[in-house]
């Protein structure tokens, strides 16, 4: 019995460092598709110019994550986490590779019908969203809050990587005939490769991870169902023998979760309502004309997604890190400070201001979504810490959701709006 638990206590911290990698490459292919769409909205806006598209597509894509969302999470106890996840990053790759073959079947026209079909596949990222970020979250949710923050890191890395990809392609292509269309079409195939990458590395290189046979070991022990077709994929025929009786375990429901961490969920919801009101259709459409030219969108964009790639690394510094749940909320209310000063900035600011305030926006949004994940599942059994991490997920979409609602209402005084 000693020898099992000693063998154990070693299998905790092996691989720990290939899982974090391989944590931050799955969170980077969760959001590359939708940042790349965010990214190159200055090419759709070209294509489709009276169709708001930043806007409309980000109102396409949220409703189908949120219904998504909400039934997975409502049967998560009962749905095979690997195939869930498996399912998502399979939708996110068909789908990107759709855009690639209606851009080169239209020939990069714009129209109704194009426009249409353009919204139709961003549906169904929308559906690949929910179904990954629900799924990877509350798996993660198991294991050591390393991990989770990898994951969540990944998220930013995303959006870091396709600005940095969209300022050198626009500089490399910019002189040349059709260059918003080649480095958008470069754009979406990257983000293709990422996403058919992440099908691999989770299907045959994750699950076999010392440290992640130990958690979802651990996680069936405590009567976690979802785990069980990821252990037999890491040659764990049967988790039984870890516990006498599995049914002996008690569990918390749903509604109890909910109400033990409803502060959490709002302040997420909170943090994306804000975040989205703004970002990114303020950013294209409400900023007015600078010095920097059609390269200013870009680097408002850009700002915002350096921004949040740091605030979701600032929370390993001890002295940064909320754990404080009235100072949590304190800190998401005192946020909304910052609609009067984008409104204000964007009248009689210069350039140099909206950057620090975007890059602010972006930080904290970064840094208070790492910090409630991290805390939130502490101190519950593993099937209680897939559903809180399924449901803080469906309160992050319904803040997006409800921000790029609120977003329109920038548009409210400006000529032809609508």
């Amino acid at each position: 019995m000693a020898d099992r638990y000693e063998n154990q206590a070693l299998e905790m911290l092996q691989g720990k460092f290939q899982a974090k990698v391989i944590c931050c490459i799955l969170g980077i292919g969760g959001l590359v598709a939708w940042n790349s769409l965010l990214t190159i909205a200055d090419y759709y806006y070209h294509v489709f110019p009276d169709y708001h598209p930043s806007r409309v597509l980000t109102l396409v894509y949220q409703p189908f994550a949120l219904v998504t969302v909400v039934i997975l999470a409502y049967h998560e106890s009962k749905i095979n986490s690997r195939k869930r996840n498996m399912i998502g990053y399979t939708i996110f790759t068909i789908s990107t590779l759709l855009l690639i073959a209606l851009d080169l079947a239209t020939k990069g026209r714009g129209g109704i019908g194009p426009y249409l079909g353009l919204c139709t596949i961003v549906a169904s990222l929308g559906l690949a969203d929910a179904t990954v970020q629900g799924g990877m979250i509350g798996d993660l949710s198991l294991m050591c809050p390393e991990l989770i923050q990898s994951y969540m890191a990944g998220l930013g890395v995303a959006g870091a990587l396709t600005s940095a990809f969209r300022l050198m392609t626009k500089a490399a292509f910019e002189n040349s005939n059709g260059g918003l269309r080649k480095g958008a079409l470069i754009f979406l195939t990257i983000s293709a490769l990422i996403q058919f990458l992440c099908v691999m590395l989770y299907a045959y290189v994750f699950p076999k991870l010392p440290i992640v046979k130990y958690y979802r070991r651990k996680a069936a022990s405590e009567g976690s169902k979802t785990v069980t077709a990821d252990l037999a994929a890491a040659g764990i025929k049967s988790p039984s023998y870890l516990t006498d009786d599995v049914s002996s375990y008690q569990r918390l429901n749903k509604k109890e979760i909910l109400h033990q961490n409803i502060d959490y969920a709002m302040n997420l919801s909170l943090t994306y309502i804000l975040s989205l009101s703004i970002f990114p259709g303020f950013l294209y459409e409400n900023t007015g004309q600078h010095g920097l030219g059609s390269w200013y969108a870009l680097v408002l964009v850009a700002m915002y997604n350096c921004g949040n790639l740091i605030g979701r690394y600032t929370p390993l510094v001890k002295w940064l890190m909320f754990e404080n749940r009235k100072w949590i909320t304190i800190a998401t209310l005192s946020r909304f400070l910052l609609i009067p000063a984008f409104y204000f900035t964007a009248k009689y600011g210069d350039q140099g201001w909206m950057i620090m305030l975007v890059t602010f926006l972006g930080w904290t949004t970064g840094h208070l979504n790492v910090c409630i994940l991290i805390i939130a599942p502490k101190g519950y059994k593993g099937p209680e810490k897939n559903a809180l991490g399924n449901l803080l997920v469906v309160f992050v979409t319904g803040g997006i959701v409800v921000g790029t609602s609120l977003g329109w209402l920038w548009l409210i005084g400006k000529n032809n709006a609508f």
